[in-house]
This record gives C-alpha cells, sequence and structure tokens, in this order.
C-alpha cells in the first residue's frame, strides 16, 4: 500500500474515535485524537496503565503548540529549532485537548515530529495526535515494528504497514519539562 493510502486509512480511523500503532520519529505508538477521551481511555485500557500517567502528543510543526497550551515560552521555540534529536517538551497550562491527555498539575508533552508518515499524518489530521509507546504498561518499549507484543496489535483498529520491515533500532526523545521563569527540568536525556 502507498503511503497516502496508508495515511487515508489511519485518518478514517482516528476521525471514527479508532485507535492506530504507527511509526514516528522515535519508537513505534499507539495513537488516537488527542481531542478525544474516550479513544484515550481506549488506550489507557491496552496499555493496561492508569490515566493518571500522561501521555504525550505529535504534532506537525511548532506553531501548532500554540492551540494546545495557554502561553508558549519564548526559549520553546529555540529547543525546538536547536534539538537535533527528537524532543518532547513538558509544557504548563494544556488547552482544547481530552482531559484524561492532561495530568494531573495540568502539563502535556507535546513533540513536532519530522518524521514522514507521522508528520504527513499530523499535517493531514489537523489535530495533535497522541503518541505512546507500543507496549503494555511496564514492559519493554520496542525497538522496531518486530518487537510489539501480539496484544497490542490486536488491539488496534488499524496497523501501519508503511516501515514494518525497518529493523533500525529507534529510540525514546528526550524529555524537558520548561516552566515558567524558562525553568528546564530535563526528566530523559
Amino acid at each position: 500500500m502507498k503511503i497516502n493510502d496508508e495515511i487515508k486509512k489511519a485518518l478514517d480511523i482516528l476521525q471514527a474515535g479508532g485507535i492506530i500503532l504507527y511509526p514516528t520519529d522515535t519508537i513505534w505508538g499507539i495513537g488516537c485524537d488527542a481531542t478525544n477521551e474516550e479513544a484515550v481511555k481506549k488506550i489507557y485500557e491496552l496499555k493496561k496503565r492508569s490515566d493518571s500517567k500522561s501521555m504525550l502528543v505529535l504534532v506537525d510543526n511548532p506553531g501548532k503548540i500554540q492551540s494546545y497550551i495557554e502561553e508558549m515560552p519564548d526559549m520553546a521555540w529555540d529547543l525546538i529549532e536547536m534539538s537535533e534529536k527528537p524532543l518532547t517538551i513538558i509544557y504548563s497550562k494544556a488547552k482544547n485537548l481530552a482531559n484524561n491527555l492532561i495530568a494531573e498539575d495540568g502539563s502535556v508533552g507535546i513533540r513536532v515530529t519530522n518524521e514522514v508518515f507521522s508528520k504527513r499524518l499530523c499535517e493531514r489530521f489537523r489535530k495533535p495526535i497522541v503518541s505512546t509507546s507500543a507496549n503494555v504498561s511496564g514492559e519493554k518499549s520496542p525497538e522496531n515494528f518486530s518487537e510489539i507484543s501480539e496484544e497490542i496489535i490486536n488491539g488496534v483498529d488499524y496497523v501501519v504497514d508503511f516501515r514494518r520491515n525497518d529493523t533500525t533500532k529507534a529510540k525514546p526523545s528526550s524529555i524537558i519539562k520548561l516552566e515558567e521563569g524558562n525553568v528546564i527540568t530535563v526528566i530523559r536525556e
């Protein structure tokens, strides 16, 4: 299947409130519409994860972040631009997202993806897409598609075919928390 056909199929599932298994700029992710509480709930159930552990979202360009947080810190622009590898930034005061996606302190992790499939999917969907590791909570995150469990594969509504045969060992993103006054806390390097 061509990438455009795959994106169309994934879009249909996302728009219907379903969940997908898809390649990202880091490891394979389980995704859904980040504004749909019911869809987000399905991912927590599949991962057997408490919803007090928030999940990050992907967008296709930095300009879209402002729609989902109260205020975009100036430093965030520089961090996104300078980062040489995928960077998830945890921002304060999330808005316009599913309530069960926002952490108890009101924050949300957002990453700008540059990987071809996830970037085009976000562009076409025009909303942020949840991206959480394709594993049951507490189990090792898969480094490529071949390491994803049957339980996860069978638990989603659509599995993207693009990059399934890519055996490159992927790594999770760096994660930093950016708070008022440009206070940066490194969560994962």
